[in-house]
Order: structure tokens, then C-alpha cells, then sequence
């Protein structure tokens, strides 16, 4: 963290709670069965009688056959029904899909879908550490892997595969580099397939083997399946910005909110800069003097513009929808504001200036992008500087 004027005390906002599941009825009394002796009394044993005979293998079987429907969920359904929940959209952290899209913007052949399909295949999306092989994170890197593709793409000092935004960048730059060898694999006639299957099957077999194999080896079939059976969860990942924007790349949604996107204090976790208490710092800090101009970063309308005890003057803009996902971009230590309550605005149309109001060491512009309600890191969704 540098020395340049910050924000103080940005929170994150609740989210509702899970709602209470309800209480079980309870299970009616059974009724005493006819033929039954009171408590105490006795009957004389006798031994089965032909009605008994005849019939008891029979209820025996029935008896049988219904405890193994109630195991097992019943009889089996000849037609599927119209929604398989293993093929339904899942939802994954907001902030990770401006990455994906960023990740995979690097190279022509990949799409996020591929990517978030392999983290799922991966980890299921869980950063946990696998203590026989030493692969961590959400993309399982080893140490050895990560020297060769990992960087601190995010920016917040700390290059780690545990970093989600860091470890998915590095999984894309390792995608595109094998897909940039198959393709001249295939182009010198050395291999046949499609380029994804490919690209797949280097990166879990390694490219002497696909090599050597002249196609996707028989050690990466298991692989391939099982990523392409998980590609229609993520597939809402590739289509462009329904919302009006420049494209499906995250790097095209947003304009710059200022004139230079000069960083004086990134999103993440980091030392409070008067109380020194760690906590999250939901947006990014641009370094800009007293008076410049803000404008809006993408169409929308704005639905709050006015003076707060922490954010100072502040506005708020909601974009719609981003494929299901509500987008909402604020600006805050405005010295002025230049728009009102449901005002319509156009990505560069003028909202405020930049100044040093409310919680802060001096003049900057505190910019958030929020995600269905989650603060996410605005970098990847800016055109310049993401």
C-alpha cells in the first residue's frame, strides 16, 4: 500500500440469511393391532396354518421388492425429466467470471467455459491443499507449476495459487501456451483432432504424449470426459453481454471513470490506513487531483447521489442485468455531484468531481463494482488498465 490519499471504512454488505427449515410433523400414533393380547396376557403357541403357508413366501417377496424401491428413490423413470441438475447453470463466486473472461481473452482458442469446467473437475471450486501431491488452490498448481505460471495478476503484492484471481489467470496463460503448440502440432501434421481435445489432453498428459499418440492419448480420455460433461454448466459464460456492452471480454465493460487509472490502493484485504485493523477494501483507490472530472463507466441509471458520513459524497449506478447478474458501479469522495436520482446516464456522461470527502486522507475517487450484491474487483472489468 502506498502513501497516496484513501478511503476508510468501506463495508460489505449483508446478505439474507437462510431461511429456517421447517419442523417435521409429527408421526401419528400406529393403531393397536386386532387379535392382540393385552399387556400380560398370553396365547397359546400353535404352529402355522395353511393360509400362512401358501401365502407367506409371497409377502416375503412384495415386502422385499418395496424396502428396495424405498432405497433406492422409487421406481426408474423411462424419460428423463426436463431439467437435469447435473447439466443446470451453477453458480460460482461473482468475482471469479470477470477473470475467467480475462484469462481466456488471451488466446483465440479458449473460452471461460473450458476454464471454469476444469477448476470444477479440479477442485469443485474448493481451495483445498492435497498433502500427498502438494497441489493448492482452486486450479491445484503445484509449487513447481506455479514458478513457471504464476504471477499476482490482482495486484495485491502476493502471488499465490490460494489467490482464485491469481490462479485462474495462471491457468489460462498454461492453456493458451498448450494450445499454441498443438495448433502447430496439427498445422505440421503431426497430430489430428480438434484443437480444444487437444489442448486438454497436453494439459493432462503432457504434449509428448499427445505427441506420440498422433491424437488425444488413451491416459487423457478419462480427463477430456469428465471436463466436457461439466462444459454446459458454464456455457452462459461465452455468449456476449446481453446488457449493451462492447463484449463478452471483461475487460470491454466498464470505461475508465477517470482520465488515467493511476492505483493508489487496490481491492482486497488490507491494513486500515488510521486504525490499522485489517478488513477488505471493497473498491480501488485512483490517485487523481482535487476537481477532475468523473464520468460514468458504462450506461445505466443512477438510483442514489448524495452525501454520506464514510463515503462523502457518493453516487450510484445500476446497469441492469449482466447474464442474470445485477452490475452497479459507485463513486465516492466526490467533492461535487454532477447527476440526481433517476437520472439516465451514458458510459462517459459527467457525474461528479473528484475530491476528498467523508473517511479520507485526501483526494481520490473510491470506485466499486458490485455483483448481485457482492463487491467484486473492479481491474478486470475496466477497458484500460484491466
Amino acid at each position: 500500500m502506498t502513501g497516496a490519499a484513501q478511503d476508510t471504512d468501506e463495508q460489505q454488505p449483508e446478505h439474507p440469511a437462510q431461511p429456517e427449515q421447517p419442523e417435521q410433523p409429527e408421526q401419528p400414533e400406529q393403531p393397536e393391532q386386532p387379535g392382540q393380547p393385552e399387556q400380560g396376557g398370553k396365547r397359546k403357541r400353535r404352529g402355522p396354518g395353511p393360509f400362512t403357508l401358501l401365502l407367506l413366501p409371497g409377502l416375503v417377496t412384495v415386502t422385499g421388492v418395496a424396502a428396495f424401491f424405498a432405497l433406492t428413490g422409487g421406481l426408474p423413470t423411462p424419460w428423463p425429466e426436463d431439467s437435469d441438475p447435473d447439466q443446470a447453470a451453477v453458480d460460482i463466486d461473482p468475482s471469479y467470471v470477470p477473470w475467467l473472461r480475462k484469462a481466456a481473452s488471451a488466446c483465440t482458442l479458449l473460452e471461460p467455459s473450458v476454464l471454469a469446467a476444469q477448476i470444477d473437475q479440479l477442485s469443485g471450486w474448493r481451495d483445498d491443499t492435497d498433502e500427498i501431491s502438494g497441489e493448492k488452490g482452486i486450479a491445484a498448481f503445484t509449487d513447481t507449476e506455479w514458478r513457471t505460471w504464476g504471477k499476482d495478476d490482482d495486484g495485491n503484492g502476493n502471488s499465490s495459487p490460494r489467490d482464485p484471481a491469481d490462479a485462474i489467470m495462471a491457468l489460462g496463460r498454461q492453456d493458451c501456451s498448450l494450445a499454441e503448440k498443438v495448433t502447430e502440432l496439427r498445422t505440421e501434421g503431426r497430430v489430428n483432432g480438434d484443437l480444444v481435445d487437444l489442448t486438454l489432453a497436453a494439459y493432462s498428459s503432457g504434449t509428448d504424449a499427445v505427441t506420440k499418440a498422433g491424437r488425444v492419448p488413451p491416459t487423457a480420455e478419462t480427463y477430456l470426459a469428465e471436463v466436457e460433461a461439466l462444459l454446459p454448466r458454464y456455457e452462459a459464460l461465452d455468449r456476449a453481454d446481453p446488457g449493451g456492452g462492447a463484449g463478452g471480454a471483461a475487460g470491454a465493460l466498464l470505461a475508465a471513470p477517470v482520465s488515467e487509472l493511476t492505483i493508489s490502493s487496490p481491492y482486497g484485504s488490507r491494513e486500515h490506513p488510521l486504525t490499522g485493523v485489517t478488513k477488505l477494501h471493497t473498491g480501488v483507490d485512483f490517485a487523481a487531483p482535487q476537481g477532475a472530472q468523473v464520468v460514468a463507466a458504462r450506461q445505466g441509471r443512477v438510483v442514489f447521489a448524495a452525501p454520506t458520513a464514510a463515503y462523502g459524497n457518493r453516487i450510484v449506478i445500476d446497469h441492469g442485468t449482466i447474464e442474470g447478474k445485477r452490475l452497479e458501479t459507485t463513486y465516492s469522495h466526490l467533492s461535487s455531484l454532477e447527476a440526481a436520482v433517476g437520472q439516465t446516464v451514458e458510459a462517459g456522461t459527467p457525474i461528479g468531481r473528484v475530491g476528498s470527502t467523508g473517511l479520507s486522507t485526501g483526494p481520490h475517487l473510491h470506485f466499486e463494482v458490485v455483483l448481485d450484491g457482492y463487491y467484486t474487483d473492479p481491474r478486470p472489468w475496466l477497458v484500460t488498465g484491466g
